[in-house]
């Protein structure tokens, strides 16, 4: 037996712009219902109540997602937005000389030059800007698994209420890849919400960080 509701769940949940308009109630529940019975090839007829009943619930479950967005969109309106370009990430491996990676923080902070070591299971990333490259690929030689250049890092600074509003990231992550935007690598510290990027997307990022 088909199950009516968790069909037009499904199919509201894969098209963002339709649960957007869900959420700021500016949806035609009967167009709606007509459409997704349209693209799932259900009897309109037999269905209709049904579809539009979902939808309703639908809706009262999501218009609690869009009072906790304008939470999240007044905070981030607070926050203050830097940007700094010629970044690099470097990815290496696991295994590689420690001593080594000592030094090129030594080095790094003695120019106060940006550093961000993020180990992972199976690898280490070194983000930094592009003037230490040559270094980078001095110290560690073959332990390089992959090099990102001409990339753009952006920081996010919010007030300390960020630490108690859920949903934050995962709004920022919502709103870059609606815009097409990868994210190379992605870091917090506290109040401070870091993205690398490529440089070509700067523009989109600036226009869509303007809250």
């Amino acid at each position: 037996m088909v199950n009516i509701t968790k069909l037009t769940e499904s199919y509201i949940a894969e098209h963002p712009s339709i649960k957007d308009a869900l959420k700021k109630g500016m949806v035609n529940y009967s167009k709606l219902t007509r459409q997704i019975a349209k693209d799932l090839n259900l009897d309109l007829k037999k269905n209709f109540d049904a579809i539009l009943i979902a939808c309703r619930r639908y809706y009262r479950k999501v218009k609690d997602e869009a009072i906790l967005e304008k939470k999240i969109r007044d905070l981030l309106q607070q926050s203050k937005v830097e940007m700094k370009n010629r970044i690099i990430a470097v990815v290496l491996e696991k295994n590689i000389y420690l001593d080594n990676l000592l030094n090129l923080e030594k080095e790094i902070k003695k120019k106060q030059e940006d550093l961000h070591i993020i180990e992972g299971a199976n690898a280490i990333t070194i983000i930094t800007t592009e003037e230490f490259l040559d270094e980078i690929k001095k110290l560690f030689k073959n332990r390089i698994l992959r090099e990102n250049k001409n990339l753009v890092k952006i920081t996010i600074k919010s007030p300390k209420e960020i630490e108690s509003t859920p949903g934050v990231i995962s709004y920022l992550y919502s709103l870059f890849g609606e815009h097409g935007i990868n994210i190379t690598e992605t870091m917090s510290c506290w109040t401070d919400t870091i993205f690398i990027i490529k440089e070509e997307d700067t523009g989109k990022a600036m226009g869509i960080l303007r809250f």
